[in-house]
């Protein structure tokens, strides 16, 4: 791909690693080493970070990340008038890589959900996220922020992850939540938080149906975050079908959506690339997106099923609408 990307890795406590060393980098550190790894191109209009999911090798996560950020250029440039509230679009993307290689059962399955949880509880996954989010909050020109107005000049900041990684991005998302009033809508309210995002997309969230009400509270009601989370879920998502309900008892949000609390919940389809999204479509602050009819492939011959099936217009559809209703 020709956009700009960058590249950070985590290891299995969670923490930066130093390409060059192969050696954590201490937190007091983490601001001088993404000053390096990053550079926000003046330019750029939209910075997407995507945390990749479960069995992805570090050269298979940075492949697929690419493919993705490709789609999304490739769908935007095909049809830019299907988003007359975006204008031009020139992303700056961040690829997030952690180990999350095992084998494609129930015995892999379970290693990296306790992997991921002990990143997040244990380690420093959470953390370091938000240290990166808020870095790069720092680094774009914020919209709605002097000296730009609202949606002119501004760079907009977008988090995408798949399975696991979604887990992480709502983690570092809820962790600059505090004590603070809500910022509530697409309403960009002023800075009181150490960060703020504009759009949270998560493909296939390998979670339990109620973890927004159990383990994400802040995220409804007291979260840097503008838009709405939206989720998207398949029947044919196996991994989160019985793979999750074998290991937690339940399956979770990738095969079925969330649960939990009601009221903050609707469900919407994911709609073919030609047809907009508009806010009627995100009524509530959790989005659940069926994806069933296009997130298919692998169903019936893969352990995982379509866990990994959302490289799809449809999806890079889905992450463009949402960032034109942020505008």
């Amino acid at each position: 791909m020709t956009a700009p990307h960058a590249v950070v890795d985590l290891d299995a406590r969670g923490d930066l690693v130093d390409p060059g060393t192969g050696a954590p980098v201490p937190p007091e550190a983490a601001g001088a080493f993404l000053g390096r790894r990053l550079a926000v191109p003046p330019d750029a209009t939209d910075i997407v970070v995507f945390v990749h999911g479960w069995r992805n090798t570090p050269a298979q996560a940075l492949a697929r990340s690419a493919a993705f950020f490709s789609l999304v250029e490739s769908v935007h440039a095909a049809a830019p008038d299907r988003y007359p509230g975006l204008g031009p679009w020139r992303g700056y993307y961040v690829t997030v890589r952690w180990p999350s290689m095992s084998d494609p059962f129930l015995t892999g399955y379970r290693r990296i959900r306790e992997r991921a949880h002990a990143m997040t509880t244990g380690g420093h996954a959470g953390q370091v996220l938000g240290q990166l989010l808020g870095y790069l909050d720092a680094a774009r020109r914020t919209p709605g922020r002097p000296p730009t107005l609202r949606g002119a000049g501004g760079q907009y900041l977008h988090c995408v992850g798949h399975s696991f990684g979604g887990r992480f991005l709502t983690e570092a998302v809820q962790a600059a939540a505090g004590d603070r009033p809500a910022v509530l809508g697409w309403n960009r309210a002023d800075p009181r938080y150490p960060y703020t995002v504009d759009t949270l997309l998560v493909f296939q969230m390998a979670a339990p149906r109620p973890v927004f009400a159990e383990r994400f509270p802040r995220i409804l009601h007291d979260a840097p975050i503008n838009g709405p989370v939206a989720l998207t879920f398949s029947r044919a998502d196996r991994a989160t079908g019985l793979w999750h309900r074998l290991a937690e008892g339940a399956p979770g949000i990738g095969f079925a959506g969330a649960t939990a609390p009601a009221d903050h919940i609707a469900t919407t389809p994911l709609l073919p690339a030609d047809r907009p999204y508009t806010r009627d479509d995100f009524p509530r602050r959790i989005a659940n997106i069926d994806a069933t009819w296009r997130f298919r492939r692998g169903h019936h011959w893969h352990p995982s099923g379509a866990h990994s099936d959302f490289h799809h217009p449809e999806s890079a559809h889905l992450l463009l609408s949402l960032a034109t209703l942020a505008r």
